[in-house]
């Protein structure tokens, strides 16, 4: 089969052996997302040596005693050892054993199949179609912020970033009541949330806004965004780092404001898959807008090309 692969540290679309099902479920493919975290393991980033990808839909094709055979699936990316205690609690996103799909020990959903436990498969209701349900891993990421922090109509929120996830992160929060705040540096990208309601700024002018929020959540990626998340959050505030940014020097850390103003860090990673599932079924979230281009898995190498192009948001790539 075909498989988009970093090897030698090089990105190269490879024709590789087609995985067999074992005790896991065998997937094909019909349509995989790139995300930033390509881009970045592509320039080397967790050493990661695989095929790559992580956000997906596609058909059950063989798997244990036939479960699920045929049913359209998206995937939980983390696949844990099954024995430990977060596993028994059904939790296996921080599992000291997990694999995780296209990024740690398992390869991923850039290729025309893939192999992931039962567990962690999730049938696709009907009304979602393809294009929208390879979102359900980022928006489930989205969601996972409410996961870590109470947010409610009275809370004063502000994300940094107008990227895929940044804008995912300012609609779910806004779905909860709360006020939101999103500041980016694309105008275009800012309209997306500005159709939504939401209320957007250029960093520039957002400074006005200093010390003003409840809760900041960075999503930039970037060492300004993170300058700006701690400029905009109140004493006694939250910072929830949704993104990491190569080069942070942690000396480089304001220490002592986040001890003087007491300010609270959370770490926010992956999310789970069924309230981004019902968000999507219900129509509650604006995907298309977040829909960039698509290619062929053929074209995979010029398809992270583009994906890592100023402006660009969600690529596709079908097999």
């Amino acid at each position: 089969m075909k498989a988009l692969r970093v090897e030698r540290k090089k990105l190269r679309l490879r024709e590789i052996e087609k995985p067999t099902c074992g005790e896991e479920a065998l997937v094909r493919v019909h349509l995989s997302g790139i995300c930033n975290t390509d881009l970045e393991i592509a320039g080397g980033y967790a050493g990661f040596k695989g095929t790559i990808g992580h956000e997906f839909v596609g058909v059950v094709e063989e798997s244990p005693g036939d479960a699920m055979l045929g049913q359209r699936v998206v995937g939980e990316i983390n696949a844990g050892c099954g024995k430990c205690d977060l596993c028994k609690a059904d939790d296996p996103r921080h599992c000291p054993n997990r694999t995780v799909l296209g990024i740690l020990g398992r390869d991923g959903a850039h290729a025309e199949f893939l192999r992931l436990p039962l567990a962690n498969l999730i049938a696709v209701p009907d009304l979602i179609e393809d294009e929208h349900a390879v979102f359900t891993e980022p928006l489930a990421a989205a969601c996972g912020i409410l996961e870590r922090v109470k947010i409610n109509k009275n809370s004063r929120v502000a994300v940094i970033g107008d990227g895929k996830l940044g804008l995912l992160c300012a609609q779910v929060i806004a779905l909860s009541g709360a006020p939101v705040f999103v500041v980016g540096k694309h105008a275009e990208k800012l309209r997306i949330a500005e159709r939504r309601g939401i209320e957007t700024s250029l960093p520039r002018e957002a400074a006005k806004r200093r010390r003003e929020f409840d809760v900041v959540v960075e999503a930039s990626g970037s060492a300004s965004g993170f300058a700006t998340a701690m400029e905009l959050l109140r004493p006694r505030g939250t910072l929830v780092l949704k993104s990491t940014f190569a080069g942070a020097d942690p000396a480089s850390i304001d220490q002592v404001r986040l001890v003087v103003d007491e300010i609270s860090i959370v770490g926010s990673r992956c999310g789970r898959f069924q309230p981004a599932l019902d968000l999507l079924k219900k129509g509650a979230i604006d995907i298309d807008s977040l829909i960039s281009e698509e290619y062929s898995l053929d074209k995979g190498v010029h398809a992270m090309e583009r994906a890592g192009k100023k402006g660009v948001l969600k690529v596709f790539l079908r097999p």
